[in-house]
């Protein structure tokens, strides 16, 4: 499967402190958004350029265990907790990163 990589147009300042502390990086929005898109492309065995991140996460042959444990393991590198339904309720890249986008003005 070809497709484009379509970077959000948009993206806030908004960054994220990581819950290990002062120590930890500030996570950008475009940084979530490339750690979905390596986390796809590393999981589907193909290049970044090959994750277009308006298309649906079911599309690219995710199933519900799979899906699940993205989102825990975006958790995880985020170091705050996220609703594990977060994939079916913003079924793209684009929109996940929208709605995290939403989430930390009102977290930060």
């Amino acid at each position: 499967m070809k497709c484009q990589n379509v970077q959000i147009s948009q993206i806030s300042a908004v960054s994220v402190d990581n819950k290990a502390g002062d120590r930890s990086p500030k996570r950008t929005l475009a940084d979530i958004q490339s750690w979905i898109v390596s986390y796809l492309a590393d999981l589907l065995e193909i290049h970044v350029n090959e994750i277009d991140t308006t298309i649906p996460f079911d599309r690219y042959g995710l199933d519900s265990v799979v899906t699940v444990s993205l989102i825990g393991d975006l958790a995880e590198w985020l170091g705050y907790e996220l609703e594990p339904t977060l994939a079916y309720d913003y079924p793209t890249v684009e929109a996940l990163v929208r709605h995290l986008d939403a989430d930390l003005q009102q977290r930060f």
